[in-house]
């Protein structure tokens, strides 16, 4: 796939994952995109933390699933979308800072289904990151109809 043709794949991954409602609700905005890489970021919203400024896991895992996912989707072809097939996450440490920010990864890509990993970090308002999560999943890949 040339370059062009990676930008337009990507521009088009943003696109969808961005009309998502969850992906809007929580203020998700993409920070870097490449082949079977993605960087993203949430901001810390107090309307999804359990205790002031610690996020929920349920906003901790969103970030990891799409960013592992949306790895995945760099490397489909043109036309097709993936969707979580499962994952699981391990929380190694609270969810608090100003935002959140979760580096998605293609562990191995197949042609139904690409096993996908994120490791999501809180960050503080000085930048500082701290791990607070790692996510290792699969999606299935589908192809576009006939």
């Amino acid at each position: 796939m040339t370059a062009s043709a990676n930008s337009a794949n990507f521009s088009q991954l943003e696109r969808a994952v961005l009309a998502m409602p969850m992906a809007r609700t929580l203020g998700l905005a993409f920070k870097s995109i490449a082949p079977g890489e993605v960087e993203l970021e949430i901001p810390v919203l107090e309307a999804f933390c359990f205790r002031p400024g610690q996020l929920q896991a349920t906003a901790v895992f969103a970030a990891a699933d799409f960013a592992a996912v949306a790895a995945a989707g760099t490397l489909l072809a043109p036309g097709w979308i993936n969707a979580t097939v499962d994952a699981t996450i391990k929380l190694v440490a609270p969810a608090q800072g100003a935002l959140l920010r979760a580096r998605g990864r293609v562990v191995s890509a197949g042609k139904l289904l690409t096993v996908c990993a994120a490791d999501v970090y809180a960050v503080s308002a000085d930048g500082k990151e701290i791990l607070c999560a790692t996510l290792l999943g699969s999606a299935r890949n589908l192809q576009p109809p006939a």
